[in-house]
């Protein structure tokens, strides 16, 4: 009597909706909405069509585009830009940040000095960047180096303050050298902070390696829009400021990938929080 009464109790099942389309439908239909979006306003008169190109203009000479060189060469010098820059504030502000964390004299002593020094943007200190380094991709490199730097620091900084004591406590009890301790229990702790202040940098730098070129001057995808401004070619403006929204777009999924794969052991990619 009992086991038809369970039986007889079934879960109610869930009805399967919009929620459960999976995330990249999601991206597609929220690029067909922008996309007629953007039309409808154009043929409504909301946006001039003097300075707005029809969708069409804009995909076709996006499509002609990418089937020739110029376009992924000035890609391939905005990445290189971006990378170095994130690749050198990545190791100097996990360095940094791993001391300036593990001491309470040296946080508190740096701490003024980093909440003044972090809200300064990169794009003011470009006059002063062209007279060190010139018009070179030295100057990118400082600008997206300095931007990215900061993010990187703070969360390193707080990612080793927030350390599991216990797991530390530990170590030290069975008399683990320090080296193996950093490497085996302060990094794996502090990895949930520095990929997300990596994720935080990797986009800046793309903005900032972008800037770099629309202000200095230097070869790659900013230079290329400036170019098709002057000229008025408006299509191949739009379509470059479009690829450039693509390469952030995939550069954030592939962040967003490495660390969930990363951090498959953590509570916050398991669902947990």
């Amino acid at each position: 009597m009992t086991a038809t009464a369970t039986a007889t109790v079934s879960r109610p099942r869930r009805r399967s909706g919009a929620r459960d389309l999976p995330g990249p439908v999601w991206a597609v239909l929220s690029a067909v909405l922008a996309v007629g979006g953007y039309q409808l306003t154009i043929i409504l008169g909301v946006l001039p069509a003097a300075y707005f190109p029809s969708v069409g203009e804009i995909g076709s000479t996006l499509v002609s585009m990418a089937s020739g060189a110029d376009l992924w060469r000035a890609a391939a010098d905005t990445m290189i830009s971006a990378l170095v820059g994130l690749a050198v504030a990545s190791v100097l502000a996990i360095v940094a940040g791993a001391v300036i964390g593990s001491n309470d004299l040296a946080y508190r002593s740096v701490r003024a000095v980093v909440e003044f020094l972090r809200p300064i943007p990169s794009v003011a200190l470009v006059p002063l960047v062209v007279l060190a380094y010139g018009t070179g991709r030295e100057a990118a490199l400082f600008l997206v180096a300095f931007a990215c730097f900061w993010p990187m620091l703070v969360q390193t900084v707080y990612g080793i303050r927030d350390l599991d004591r216990t797991a530390l406590e530990t170590a030290r009890s069975f008399r683990t050298g320090r080296l193996r301790t950093f490497t085996r229990v302060v990094i794996p702790s502090a990895s949930p902070y520095i990929l997300t202040g990596l994720r935080i940098a990797f986009s800046i730098s793309l903005v900032l390696a972008i800037t770099a070129e629309l202000v200095i001057g230097m070869p790659g995808l900013g230079r290329q829009i400036t170019v098709a401004q002057e000229s008025g070619d408006l299509p191949t403006m739009y379509a470059l400021i479009i690829v450039t929204g693509m390469l952030g777009y995939v550069c954030n999924g592939a962040v967003a990938a490495a660390e969930r794969r990363l951090l498959s052991w953590h509570a916050s990619q398991r669902g947990e929080r």
